[in-house]
């Protein structure tokens, strides 16, 4: 009985382990979208350029300084253009559930009751209207069509596209008419003189390349009430306080103070867009953050808050894509986002991310 039990238990035992070592080696590999690279046409290509934010550059910066960085992206042909503002829509969305989200409307949406009240729309009567005039825009628009579109766009929050239309005017017909008002014209006009990328780089270049709009897609729906309170503020300003802070902050130092120079703008943008800057910038920040030890947990929470974010805007971002696939995008964004950029739009299956130090050459 105990012989005949034993063999039954070593047949099973063997049995087992064959079952077994059979189902490992049948398991199939993690699924990784860039593995799957088969689709019909040519792929997608995304240029993703880190830019500082031109508001805070000192004051030797002159928007003509940006001349030969244009010059290379124009030279690329980019179809479609994304920057880093909020749409119209979102920033609606974010002024009605202003407690949940710490109220970023405040500090990153225009006004566009003006224009809502001159062309007696509201944000979704604008944006709908844009879209529509947008789908039956002829290959020759009139002044006024491009008039009454600049005033749509600022009506539905999207004030660079404005000036995108702005700019494709003739010089003389720059005024008002057509729903621009002279007060929505003040308007257009300050924005085209911002010291903005979204204006200086986005919408010049744009309108350059003949196109009609630019794509807001930046995303502020993950921020909430955790920044409010005092402890995370000391917290995170504690974990700026490192090593690559400060050599960042040298870095930038000798970028900016050599702008003036010929060629001292291109120089910091290739600076910005060196992929071995990606390092530097996570374990200045994000890096260090995910290791700050509250209980709180305040460093995890800001980390999750940037990733969240980041991938929002790479979705809108992959939104407009699949408008034109095979198209060439441009999306700029602020420097601390291309690493994350690059590398969540290198996961989608017909996209190809271009390096950005071959198109700044």
């Amino acid at each position: 009985m105990r012989a005949t039990f034993r063999l039954a238990l070593g047949a099973a035992l063997a049995v087992g382990g064959v079952v077994a070592s059979l189902t490992a080696q049948a398991q199939p590999a993690r699924f990784d979208p860039r593995r799957y690279r088969d689709f019909a046409g040519p792929a997608s290509q995304v240029l993703v350029l880190g830019t500082p934010h031109l508001s805070g550059m000192p004051d030797t910066f002159r928007p003509e300084q940006l001349a030969p960085l244009l010059d290379r992206l124009a030279a690329w042909k980019p179809q479609l253009v994304t920057i880093e503002a909020l749409s119209g829509p979102q920033c609606e969305y974010l002024r009605r559930y202003a407690a949940l989200h710490d109220d970023p409307a405040k500090d990153y949406c225009p006004d566009p009751s003006a224009a809502q009240r001159a062309l007696g729309l509201d944000m979704a009567g604008a944006t709908l209207a844009a879209e529509a005039m947008l789908r039956a825009w002829p290959a020759a628009p009139s002044a006024g069509q491009r008039r009454r579109l600049a005033a749509l766009f600022l009506a539905g929050g999207d004030p660079t596209s404005a000036v995108v239309q702005w700019l494709r005017l003739p010089a003389n017909e720059r005024r008002a008419g057509d729903g621009l008002d002279d007060a929505l014209v003040a308007i257009v006009t300050k924005a085209q003189a911002r010291r903005n990328e979204n204006v200086q780089i986005a919408a010049v270049l744009a309108a350059r390349l003949g196109l009609e709009r630019v794509y807001p897609t930046d995303d502020h729906t993950a921020d909430d009430e955790v920044s409010a309170d005092p402890g995370y503020g000391k917290a995170i300003g504690a974990v700026w306080d490192n090593p690559y802070i400060k050599q960042r902050l040298a870095k930038d130092a000798a970028l900016n103070a050599a702008i003036a120079q010929p060629g001292g703008m291109l120089s910091l943008y290739r600076a910005y867009n060196d992929p071995a800057e990606a390092e530097t910038v996570y374990r200045s920040d994000y890096g260090a953050a995910l290791n700050e030890a509250s209980p709180q947990r305040y460093g995890r929470r800001y980390a999750g808050w940037w990733e969240t974010r980041n991938l929002r805007m790479v979705a809108n971002i992959r939104a407009v894509l699949a408008k034109q696939p095979g198209a060439r995008l441009l999306t700029i964004v602020g420097a601390s986002h291309k690493q994350y950029f690059d590398a969540y739009l290198d996961m989608m299956h017909d996209v190809a991310v271009v390096d950005a130090q071959t198109v700044l050459r």
